[in-house]
């Protein structure tokens, strides 16, 4: 058992997590069986399930899977990417032999959200792989940690239960025609290849990536399908962005609400940021926010997608902004707003 499984089984336990932390304790327990540690196998079965049995010694062996927390709540997506998603969840659920996915796309466009929602509608474990401890630099290791991982990945009790992510497989999967690879992972890839043909059906594979002008031909030819998630329109991150908005609103006290005014500030940028990125700016002008001013973090919003480090009344007034909205901007009050843009209409 190595480092990472306790720091994972301390975690899920702080966070109180049940079936993370039984599925690291499976993955544990099956690893040891799998290196012929019958007995702590055995033991940590019992112990999963309320037997008591006795202790037996303790040996360490390699486990390249860890487990994920599939997610909690639903992924705004645009529709045509949702679609998609549907089909595969679909088509896992159907277990027809369509098992291996690969999504890619820009950071932040939700690839890896989306996979641990499938695991969330299918109810199945996700275990992630750790790149970290798979690619090594010992001649000829990384390729033998790919066939230890793969026979990790057979060894699964209950297959149909288990969705496996490679999440930024670029680590792997780079053209093996280029100049500037490096033959020892050339192989690798070579050897995963290899592994993906043998991979038993009942197994759902998701692999993610961001570098997918660069990933190798006969890997993507690998995959059932493949989900570009460089998809999205200007309306649907404002809408996505409104979804995300409400949520976090939920969360913070003393925080205004004006939904059309935010559309509007989203609009005046030509090019918002995916849903990842959008996210973060969103979240950090709330949590930073005055506590005294209810639409502050609408005011650091516009200077963000306006890109201006002040607010200037002339402009709102040209970008279309009400009165109303210019007071919640600015602070100031509509009747000293009135004289200032020589009596503009208060809505």
């Amino acid at each position: 058992m190595k480092k990472r499984n306790v720091i994972n089984l301390i975690r899920y336990h702080s966070e109180r997590n049940e079936p993370a932390f039984r599925a690291e304790a499976l993955a544990i327990a099956q690893e040891f069986d799998k290196a012929g540690d019958a007995q702590l196998s055995e033991y940590i079965m019992a112990l999963l399930s309320d037997v008591n049995t006795f202790i037996p010694q303790m040996d360490e062996a390699p486990c390249f899977l860890s487990a994920v927390s599939p997610a909690v709540s639903a992924l705004p997506l645009p529709e045509v990417i949702a679609s998609d998603i549907s089909g595969i969840t679909n088509a896992i659920r159907g277990n027809v032999g369509v098992n291996k996915f690969l999504f890619q796309g820009p950071p932040g466009t939700g690839k890896t959200e989306a996979a641990k929602q499938i695991a969330r509608i299918l109810n199945r474990d996700m275990f992630m792989v750790d790149f970290d401890l798979l690619i090594d630099s010992k001649l000829g290791q990384t390729g033998k940690n790919i066939d230890a991982l793969f026979s990790e990945i057979s060894s699964f009790s209950r297959p149909e239960k288990v969705i496996v992510l490679f999440d930024e497989i670029d680590a792997l999967a780079l053209d093996r025609s280029s100049n500037n690879d490096v033959r020892e992972m050339s192989r690798a890839t070579s050897i995963l290849l290899r592994e993906l043909d043998r991979l038993d059906d009942s197994i759902a594979l998701i692999a993610t990536t961001n570098l997918f002008d660069a990933f190798d031909r006969a890997l993507v030819r690998r995959f059932d399908a493949c989900v570009s998630f460089d998809r999205y329109s200007q309306d649907d991150l404002i809408e996505i962005a409104e979804t995300i908005t409400i949520e976090l609103l939920a969360k913070f006290k003393n925080v205004g609400r004006d939904m059309r005014l935010f559309k509007k500030i989203l609009s005046l940028s030509d090019c918002l940021p995916f849903p990842g990125d959008l996210k973060n700016i969103i979240k950090s002008a709330i949590a930073f926010s005055d506590p005294e001013n209810e639409y502050d973090y609408l005011k650091r919003l516009y200077k963000q997608f306006a890109n201006s480090a002040t607010i200037d009344i002339d402009i709102l007034k040209k970008q279309g902004f009400t009165i109303r909205e210019m007071e919640k901007l600015t602070g100031i009050s509509k009747s000293t707003l009135s004289r200032q843009l020589n009596g503009g209409n208060d809505e």
